[in-house]
């Protein structure tokens, strides 16, 4: 087990060079120029080539990547062309929001979904059958922006239940931190509970018409423990892997949810940066969304061991 452990970790080396010169590629090639931007419209073409060269923005490709590349490895993102403030610094100032948002979402995520799934495979071809599915349907269909404008205008100004947008620190109290994510969450978590309520229903349907399932019943054992103790946990290990992989739902979705209910995170931050040309921001974001994932997905391989003693690595 360690052995593949730390053979997982190195090979998360190569996979992040490979998104390091991936985005850096992409953003070298993506039209618009930062200096321009920065100069403003009433610029000349000298005051343009000027800040180019201020910025390092005239230097050839492999020269920049390579430069950027060093800076990373040494702990360095670089320094925003707008703000003049360390990428890393930045992404500290924005990180608890996203990271709130993405793990209460998870959580709700996850308690309702499995759930549903379940039941849905229990009852099968039942009224619950078809509204969960109709559910799934529903949720894949409609954009998260959507839903989250649906929800705001309900809870937020119809009702007056919730705050429309805004996010409160968990430093200054649990509910009012809480209070500011709900509505997010849900809008975020509907493609990832339709997702993942799908997949536990196909998985236990099958799982449900094994030899040692009905032998669990003619033993006389009670319902849910055949469901929640027997079934769901040989079920769990493509569950586990597609909430793995719903990982990076939520990092997209997390771009559109934070612009809809204006929480300061990493995706407003990343808009912005785009909006702005502003690379070092794009760059330093993107890799560490993209570290996460790789970080996410080594937990989620780790964790199929202790559900199937059947995995050895």
């Amino acid at each position: 087990m360690f052995a593949y452990i730390v053979r997982r970790v190195l090979a998360t080396i190569p996979v992040m060079a490979i998104v390091a010169l991936f985005v850096f590629s992409l953003l070298y090639i993506a039209p618009g120029d930062p200096a321009a931007v920065i100069a403003g419209d009433q610029a000349t073409p000298d005051d343009v080539e000027r800040i180019r060269a201020s910025l390092g923005l005239d230097r050839p490709y492999l020269v920049r990547f390579g430069a950027w590349v060093w800076d990373i490895a040494n702990g360095d993102l670089g320094v925003s062309i707008f703000t003049n403030l360390p990428v890393s610094t930045m992404i500290q100032q924005r990180i608890e929001p996203t990271l709130s948002l993405m793990i209460v979402t998870l959580i709700l995520a996850v308690s309702i979904a499995v759930p549903m799934g379940v039941m849905a495979a229990w009852r099968q071809g039942t009224w619950i059958d078809r509204a969960v599915m109709g559910f799934a349907v529903l949720g894949f269909s409609v954009p998260v922006f959507v839903v989250g404008y649906v929800l705001a205008y309900i809870f937020a100004l119809e009702l007056d239940w919730l705050p429309v947008q805004g996010y409160t620190p968990l430093s200054r109290g649990f509910w009012p931190w809480f209070e500011n994510l709900i509505l997010p969450s849900v809008a975020l978590g509907s493609v990832y509970i339709a997702l993942i309520a799908r997949i536990t229903r196909a998985t236990m349907l099958e799982v449900l018409q094994q030899d040692y399932i009905r032998t669990a019943r003619a033993k006389g054992l009670n319902q849910s423990g055949i469901l929640f103790l027997h079934a769901l946990k040989n079920a769990a290990v493509p569950i586990i892997t597609v909430i793995g992989l719903g990982i990076a739902l939520l990092i997209g979705g997390a771009v559109v949810t934070e612009s809809v209910f204006a929480i300061p995170g990493l995706g407003r931050l990343t808009v912005d940066a785009i909006l702005r040309r502003d690379y070092p921001v794009i760059q330093g974001v993107v890799l560490l969304f993209s570290f996460i994932y790789v970080l996410v997905n080594l937990a989620i391989d780790l964790a199929y061991t202790l559900f199937d003693p059947r995995i050895r690595y």
